[in-house]
C-alpha cells in the first residue's frame, strides 16, 4: 500500500487541478482542455491493446466514428438521454471490437497493422453508402448540443472512470495475461493462457474506450457526426498520441493527450506557422524530437526520475 500513496497522491493532485480548470479558464481553452480528455480515453483504450498485448491498431478512429455515429444516431431519432448512448457506444463497440478481433487472431506485425489501416479506410465511408441512415457527407446531428463546461466535465468523468477501470484490469489476472501474450505467446501458451480468448478481450476493451471517445468527439463539434471527422489521420493521432505518452505504461498518457490535442491549436497562433499544412509540419517536427529525446515516451520519462529521485 505504501508504494501506492505517491501514485495516488499525483492521481489526487491532477484531479484537483483538473477540477479547478473551468473557473480560470476562457471558454475556448475549457474546449481545449476537453478534448484532451477526448484523447485521453482513446489513446488509453489504444494503449490497452498496443502498448499491453502488443497488437498494433491504425483502425481505431474507426471505432471512434462508430461510436460517435452512435450518439448522433441515436440522440437524433429516439431523443436518447446523451450520457446513455455514450454507454451504448461503449457496449456496441466492446462487441463489434470482439468480433473484428477474432480475424486479427491470425495476424501480428505488420499485417496486423494493415488490417487494422482498411479498417480505418473502409467505416468512415459507410455513412455515404448509407445515406439514407447515417446523413451522407452532410452527417447526423444530435438533438441537442452541450455547453463547454458540460462536455469538459463529461470528458474528464469519463476518463477518471476508464482510468480507475484500466487500472483494476492491468493489475489483475487479465492484466498478467496481456503481459505474457506481449512478451511471448509461445510463452504465455506454455503457461496456459488461452491466446483467443486473451487477444480478442483486448481488442473489445480497448474498442470500447474508442467508441465512448467518438461519443464525446461527436458532441465537441456542436453535435455533428460526419465522416470527415474520423478519417486516417484520427487513427494515426491515436497511435502518435500513445507512443508519446509511453506503450505499456498508463503514467504517461495525460501527456500524449495533451500532445496530440493541443499542439495543432497552439502552433495554429503561431503567424509563421499558421496555416493547415504549417501546423502538419511542426506536428511530424514535434513527433521526430520527441521520439528522438524520449523513446520510450513520458512514462519512460518519468520512470528515470523516480529512479533518480530514491538514488
Amino acid at each position: 500500500m505504501r508504494r501506492l500513496l505517491p501514485a495516488i497522491a499525483s492521481l489526487l493532485a491532477v484531479a484537483g487541478l483538473l477540477s479547478a480548470l473551468p473557473f480560470v479558464l476562457s471558454a475556448y481553452n475549457v474546449s481545449l482542455a476537453a478534448r484532451v480528455g477526448i484523447f485521453f480515453v482513446a489513446i488509453l483504450g489504444l494503449n490497452i491493446l498496443t502498448g499491453y498485448t502488443g497488437q498494433i491498431s491504425i483502425g481505431h478512429g474507426a471505432f471512434m466514428a462508430i461510436g460517435g455515429y452512435t450518439t448522433a444516431v441515436m440522440s437524433q431519432d429516439h431523443h436518447t438521454n446523451l450520457v446513455v448512448t455514450m454507454l451504448m457506444a461503449f457496449a456496441i463497440c466492446f462487441v463489434l471490437g470482439l468480433i473484428l478481433g477474432l480475424p486479427a487472431l491470425r495476424l501480428s506485425g505488420v499485417y496486423l497493422a494493415l488490417a487494422t489501416f482498411a479498417l480505418a479506410v473502409s467505416v468512415p465511408q459507410l455513412p455515404l453508402k448509407w445515406s439514407k441512415f447515417l446523413g451522407g457527407r452532410d452527417g447526423v446531428q444530435t438533438s441537442r448540443t452541450v455547453s463547454h463546461v458540460w462536455l469538459y466535465g463529461a470528458a474528464w468523468a469519463a476518463s477518471a472512470i476508464l482510468f480507475v477501470l484500466a487500472w483494476l484490469i492491468l493489475r489483475g489476472r487479465v492484466g498478467r495475461a496481456f503481459r505474457a501474450v506481449r512478451d511471448s505467446e509461445i510463452a504465455a501458451v506454455a503457461s496456459g493462457i488461452e491466446l483467443p480468448v486473451y487477444k480478442t478481450l483486448a481488442f473489445g476493451i480497448s474498442a470500447a474506450y474508442a467508441g465512448v471517445a467518438g461519443s464525446l468527439l461527436v458532441l465537441a463539434t456542436n453535435g455533428f457526426a460526419e465522416p470527415s471527422e474520423f478519417g486516417i489521420v484520427l487513427s494515426l493521432q491515436l497511435l502518435v498520441g500513445a507512443a508519446v505518452a509511453g506503450l505499456g505504461s498508463l503514467w504517461g498518457i495525460l501527456a500524449g493527450a495533451a500532445f496530440v490535442g493541443l499542439l495543432p491549436a497552439v502552433s495554429s497562433g503561431v503567424p509563421v506557422i499558421g496555416s493547415s499544412h504549417g501546423r502538419d509540419v511542426v506536428f511530424g517536427a514535434a513527433v521526430v524530437l520527441v521520439m528522438l529525446l524520449l523513446p520510450d515516451g513520458f512514462a519512460g520519462l518519468l520512470k528515470r526520475l523516480r529512479r533518480l529521485a530514491r538514488a
